[in-house]
């Protein structure tokens, strides 16, 4: 079904509905109206990495974990096994009556704000620090969940339009400032990019202001840029419990009905919360229009058409069968393998369990089911830790030892003598020292990092307030390092954490995220060379939060790969496998159209193995531009292909980089092309000074002209 007939549909129908059921159903949990045989309907659902909070699902590494993958076409398996399992689901609950919260079809889902800062707490719900790949990867996990077939499979949402990223603890009430440059060139892209070229079918307001006016009742944003501007087409959701803060923290109305009224206006169609139980209050006392109500009515009721809810659909048939079914947890496996990134390897790694007696596992991860998940996760049927999946690798073959070493940041309650919770690290030396090798698995989970309200613990709100790993961790890898035994650090985190120690006295550090349910025995298949490490980070890792800006100062200036002014620890785009991809020559074709106008450019690229080992890799584009002082100031990401290439292979690929790669942004925030020439850059790597020294590869450059 278009949208023009689902369109024509919902108006035909919400002309039969009183005020009074008009207004009903602009709330999230939308009351059945029975006389017209219309259903209850829940529209909040969540589906981040995995259908979330409804039971049984197939669960996918972390968003921040899949965005180290750098694999388009894997983004889109991942959200059409979201909707059908999505689809699968509410079949047998429709079936059964039930219609309650997480039941629906309206996924709200991607989280596409640019991680700018790696204290935020819901960083790792986000596709990373660059609005390129942000982009790149939302459009196809949009275009999965919502299909292609005569009817829309489930709904997307992208959130939080639009300046959305910290401090958790000030969301309710912050005003976050940007300029029109930044806002452009940083903030708004992936926004962009879900709306017209993924057609997203709705998209979510944020808690806080931006430049002065709630991002969900935001001119500027929501009137003059996504529908005017966009042309977006779908339905405006409110963040949950959002227009309250209008009245009782932004301070922009005084009541709730002057909340519903500003919301309402702006366009925001559905609310998630509590303040649209107001709305006839405010109808009543001529703060609203009926139509105003009747256009967001249409609207919700266009998407409900668009999914075939009214109709007799071919997806009624999706079994509940294919929930967590053997080829979902494949393509589960796949993104946890292709997530890992292998950040320090001195030849350790890959294990060899022909060569070892032993094998020494601690910390407080190793054996912990929340730290496989993340957050706004599903439920799995079987979870496999780390420690685990080290165990089952080895079998009876290696001896296993286990100790937990520290706790995740506190002391136990049992050691109350030590305030720094080390109280299992005599443990963990001993472990140690009766190992041939010793895995240290160390890092956060959701209860560190995370949503505010969802935490209480050291950190500030789910925010962190700097990048070290909890006292009790550190304590215990610098204990464990003193045993001088041959030593893997694996962190797992959403989020960059000073891992210097390691890189300089461990033998080999893993970045392995939250890898989902199962994921225990993926990060095992990588220790033992079952399969090459190829994720790359979406994410700089800073030595330290001191060398950035104040976390509440939205301006870009020295944040992210594109503006940082410092050394990183390991820049983004960095990510080390078990063979040796180099790409070995570049040539560029510049394509304009017949009137003249650029339309891109073929990049063509021979990747080499020279290797002994095969190997998934990620051939990276970079472009800067040489002439525009405007222009972001370090080569940006504007292509990447991931290739997989026996021992000793090579091939010939070709990236076609859009015209968009080739525009900079004024301070006015128009976006054109200033420049006429450009290097491009072609490696497996970001081509930056620290990647060189951590790889001992360069990047082939061309000098083009366009």
């Amino acid at each position: 079904m278009n949208r023009t007939e689902a369109r024509k549909r919902a108006k035909e129908l919400v002309a039969k509905m009183t005020v009074e059921e008009k207004a009903s159903q602009l709330r999230y949990d939308a009351p059945a109206i029975e006389r017209l045989g219309i259903p209850a309907y829940n529209w909040w659902n969540e589906a981040l990495h995995g259908v979330a909070r409804a039971g049984t699902a197939t669960m996918f590494p972390q968003a921040i974990g899949i965005a180290a993958a750098f694999d388009e076409e894997m983004m889109k398996d991942i959200g059409d096994i979201i909707a059908l399992e999505g689809r699968a689901k509410y079949n047998e609950q429709s079936k059964r009556g039930d219609r309650d919260i997480y039941k629906g079809l309206t996924f709200w889902a991607p989280n596409v704000n640019i991680f700018r800062d790696p204290r935020w707490g819901r960083g790792h719900e986000t596709y990373g620090e660059d609005p390129f790949l942000t982009s790149t990867l939302a459009v196809p996990f949009i275009k999965g969940i919502q299909g292609d077939g005569e009817y829309m499979k489930a709904a997307a949402c992208a959130k939080h339009f639009a300046v959305h990223s910290g401090p958790e603890a000030d969301r309710h009430h912050f005003n976050a400032k940007a300029t029109p440059k930044d806002m452009e060139e940083t903030y708004l892209p992936a926004f962009e990019a879900c709306v017209k070229d993924a057609d997203v079918e709705a998209v979510m307001g944020a808690y806080n202001r931006t430049n002065d006016e709630p991002c969900c009742a935001n001119k500027p944003l929501m009137v003059d840029l996504l529908r005017g501007k966009w042309g977006f087409q779908g339905h405006f959701v409110s963040d949950c419990w959002a227009v309250r803060d209008f009245h009782e923290n932004h301070k922009v109305t005084e009541t709730p009905e002057e909340s519903v009224k500003l919301a309402l206006d702006m366009g925001c169609d559905l609310n998630c919360g509590c303040t649209y139980q107001k709305l006839m209050n405010a109808y009543r006392a001529g703060l609203i229009d009926e139509k105003v109500i009747t256009e967001s009515c249409e609207r919700l009721f266009t998407t409900r058409f668009l999914l075939g809810m009214f109709d007799k659909t071919e997806m009624d048939e999706i079994p509940f069968t294919v929930v967590e079914s053997k080829e979902h947890l494949e393509v589960a496996h796949k993104a946890a393998k292709e997530s890992i990134v292998l950040l320090k390897n001195d030849g350790i790694l890959p294990l060899d369990k022909n060569k070892i007696k032993t094998i020494g596992v601690v910390g407080p991860n190793a054996d912990s089911r929340v730290a496989l998940i993340g957050n706004y996760h599903g439920t799995s049927s079987r979870y496999i830790t780390v420690l685990e999946g080290i165990q089952d690798k080895v079998g009876d073959d290696v001896r296993v030892l286990y100790s937990e070493g520290s706790h995740l940041w506190k002391a136990n309650a049992s050691a109350l003598s030590d305030p720094n919770g080390s109280d299992r690290i005599a443990e963990a030396q001993t472990v140690a020292e009766y190992s041939d090798v010793v895995v240290v698995v160390v890092g956060l989970d959701e209860t560190l990092e995370g949503e505010e309200g969802d935490t209480g613990n050291q950190f500030a709100s789910g925010d962190k307030i700097n990048l070290n790993l909890p006292m009790p961790q550190r304590l215990l890898i610098n204990s464990v390092l003193e045993m001088k035994k041959p030593t893997i650090v694996i962190n797992m985190s959403g989020s960059a954490i000073n891992l210097s120690k390691a890189e300089n006295e461990a033998n080999a550090v893993v970045q392995a995220w939250y890898p989902g349910a199962l994921g225990g025995k993926d990060v095992a298949d990588i220790l033992f060379g079952d399969v090459s490490p190829s994720g790359k980070l979406p994410v700089t890792f800073y030595y330290s939060s001191e060398e950035l800006p104040d976390f509440k100062d939205y301006s870009m200036k020295n944040r992210t790969y594109r503006y940082f002014e410092g050394t990183p620890l390991y820049p983004f785009g960095y990510g080390l496998t078990y063979g040796d991809v180099v790409c070995k020559d570049i040539d560029v074709a510049v394509k304009k159209a017949s009137d003249g106008t650029l339309e891109g450019a073929e990049v063509t690229v021979t990747v080499a193995n020279e290797g002994k080992v095969a190997t998934d890799d990620v051939v990276q584009l970079y472009i800067k531009d040489k002439e525009y002082e405007l222009a972001i100031p370090n080569a940006c990401l504007c292509g990447f292909k991931r290739v997989h290439l026996e021992a000793g292979a090579s091939e010939k690929i070709t990236i076609f980089v859009k015209d968009r790669a080739f525009t900079s942004v004024d301070n006015d925030g128009n976006r054109k092309i200033f420049s006429k020439k450009f290097d491009i850059f072609a490696g497996t790597m970001q081509p930056d000074e620290r990647s060189k020294e951590l790889t001992g590869k360069t990047c082939v450059k061309a000098e083009i002209q366009i």
